[in-house]
C-alpha cells in the first residue's frame, strides 16, 4: 500500500512540475516529466509466481527438494516405527518380568532413550540441511532473475522493475505492455540445458 501511495504521490508531484515546466531550466527533468504526462511510466512488472511455476530450473529444483524431503520423511518414519516396536517389546518384557536384573532393564531403557535422541538429532540435521539447500536455491533463483532483468533492461527501457506475487502483491494494476514476465521467463528458459 505504501509503494502504491508513493507512486501516486510521485506522479502527482511530477504532473505538477509539468504544469510549471516553462519555469524549469533542466532539460532532463522536462523530458522525464513529458513522458509521465503522456501517460508512459518506465516501469516493468514481473510476476514471480509465474516465474517459479514455469522456469525449468525452478521446477527441477523444486522437484529435487520435494523428493529429498519425502525420502527424509520416509527414513525418519521408518526409524521411529522401529523404535516404537522396540519400546513396545521392552514394555512387554517389563510387564512379564523377562529381564534377569534391574540393571539389565535400565541398560535397555538407556539404549532406547539414546536411540530416540539419535533419531531426533538426525531429524533436526535433515531439516537444517533442507533449509540450507532451500536458501541456496532461493539465492540461485534470485541471481538468475536479476541476470535476466539486467539483460532485458540493457537498453534502459525501464527505470523501475517491480515484482508481484500471490504472497506479496503490492501491484494492483499494470498495463499489459509493462508486464515483462514472459520476456524474463523466455530468457531464463533459453539458458536452461
Amino acid at each position: 500500500m505504501r509503494k502504491t501511495l508513493f507512486i501516486c504521490i510521485t506522479i502527482s508531484v511530477l504532473a505538477s512540475c509539468n504544469s510549471n515546466k516553462h519555469k524549469t531550466e533542466k532539460p532532463e527533468v522536462e523530458s522525464k516529466v513529458v513522458s509521465v504526462a503522456s501517460g508512459v511510466l518506465p516501469i516493468g512488472v514481473v510476476n514471480s509466481d509465474t516465474i517459479l511455476e514455469k522456469y525449468k530450473f525452478a521446477i527441477a529444483a523444486r522437484d529435487r527438494l520435494t523428493q529429498k524431503a519425502e525420502d527424509a520423511h520416509l527414513t525418519l518414519n521408518m526409524q521411529a516405527r522401529n523404535l516404537q516396536n522396540e519400546m513396545d517389546d521392552f514394555q512387554k518384557k517389563i510387564d512379564n518380568h523377562a529381564f534377569l536384573s534391574r540393571e539389565r532393564a535400565e541398560q535397555e531403557a538407556a539404549r532406547l532413550q539414546k536411540k530416540q535422541s539419535s533419531i531426533q538429532e538426525h531429524g533436526a540435521k535433515l531439516e537444517n540441511e533442507f533449509m540450507v539447500e532451500q536458501q541456496k536455491l532461493d539465492g540461485q533463483l534470485k541471481d538468475s532473475i536479476n541476470l535476466a532483468i539486467n539483460e532485458l533492461n540493457k537498453n534502459k527501457r525501464f527505470s523501475l522493475i517491480m515484482s508481484t506475487s500471490s504472497m506479496t502483491d503490492n501491484v494492483l494494476y499494470t498495463a499489459p505492455e509493462n508486464n515483462v514476465t514472459a520476456e524474463i521467463l523466455a530468457f531464463l528458459n533459453s539458458r536452461c540445458k
